[in-house]
C-alpha cells in the first residue's frame, strides 16, 4: 500500500533522512521509534507531501506522489504535531471539510467516528475551544475520514488520558481492519507493544531496525523491557545527532 524508496531529506548540510527504504502492506500498524531528531517527523512529512524530499520515491497503491500528487495526497490521512485544525470550524465542520477534500459525499455522517473517539458531545464546539487532548483526538479523526489508504500519525497518542487512549487504539485497529496501512511515530513503547505488528527504530536519519512477525513475537516474549533494551542498544546518546 505504501512504498518508499531511497527517501533522502537534507536540511542544509544536515541529512535528516538518509536513503530510507520502507514498504507497508494494507492492514499493517507500524510503530516508528527513535529519539528527537532521528528523522521520524521528517519522514512522515515527506510521505504526506508536506515537504519535497532531496531524493527518493514515494508511492501509495502504485501511484507516485510526484506524478499524481493530488491523487496520492487524497489517499493519505496525516495527524501532525501539534494538531493542525481549522480553528473557527466546529469539530463536525472540520471533519466534513477534510472528508470532502478526499472525495467523501457531503451527506457523510461522521457521528459514529466521533462516538468511537469519545467526541460525540463536542461536535458543535469550535476547534479553537478544545483542550490539548481533545485536539489530538480530532486530529486523529480527521486523519481517518474519507476512506484513506495510508494513515500517518506523529505522536498523536501522546497526552491522551487512559480512556481516550483505549478509544484511539480501537479506532486505529478498526481502520487497519478496513485495509488502511498505519505508520505512527511514538515515544510510547507500551503503545508499540500492544497495538503494532511491526516496530521500526530510527536514529540519525537511518533505519536501525525493522522487527515484525516471529522476530517481534520472540522479542516481546522476553518481557516488557525487551523493546526498550533493543532501542537503547541501537540509539546513540542524546546530543550526538541533534
Amino acid at each position: 500500500m505504501l512504498d518508499v524508496e531511497s527517501l533522502t531529506v537534507h536540511y542544509g548540510k544536515r541529512v535528516a533522512v538518509d536513503a530510507l527504504d520502507l514498504s507497508l502492506q494494507a492492514g499493517e500498524i507500524v510503530a516508528m521509534l527513535g529519539p528527537n531528531g532521528a528523522g521520524k517527523s521528517t519522514t512522515l512529512l515527506a510521505i504526506a507531501g508536506a515537504l519535497v524530499p532531496s531524493a527518493g520515491t514515494i508511492k501509495v497503491d502504485g501511484s507516485s506522489l510526484v506524478s499524481a500528487p493530488l491523487k496520492v495526497r487524497s489517499r493519505i490521512g496525516f495527524a501532525d504535531q501539534p494538531p493542525s485544525l481549522y480553528e473557527f470550524y466546529t469539530v463536525e465542520e472540520h471533519l466534513a471539510f477534510v472528508g470532502q477534500t478526499r472525495g467523501a459525499d457531503e451527506a457523510t455522517d461522521y457521528t459514529p467516528l466521533l462516538a468511537d473517539l469519545g467526541l460525540a458531545s463536542i461536535g458543535k464546539r469550535l476547534c479553537r475551544e478544545l483542550s490539548f487532548g481533545m485536539r489530538q483526538r480530532v486530529g486523529l479523526a480527521a486523519a481517518l475520514v474519507g476512506g484513506v489508504d495510508v494513515v500517518l500519525l506523529d505522536e498523536t497518542l501522546n497526552g491522551l488520558d487512559p480512556r481516550a487512549a483505549v478509544r484511539a487504539r480501537s479506532a486505529l485497529s478498526k481502520a487497519a481492519e478496513g485495509g488502511a496501512a498505519i505508520l505512527m511515530s511514538t515515544h510510547l513503547l507500551g503503545i508499540a507493544e500492544r497495538l503494532c505488528q511491526r516496530i521500526l527504530i530510527m536514529d540519525q536519519g537511518l533505519l536501525k531496525a525493522d522487527v515484525s512477525g516471529s522476530e517481534l513475537e520472540a522479542l516481546l516474549a522476553k518481557g516488557p523491557g525487551a523493546i526498550e533494551e533493543l532501542y537503547l542498544s541501537l540509539v546513540s546518546e542524546p546530543g550526538g545527532a541533534e
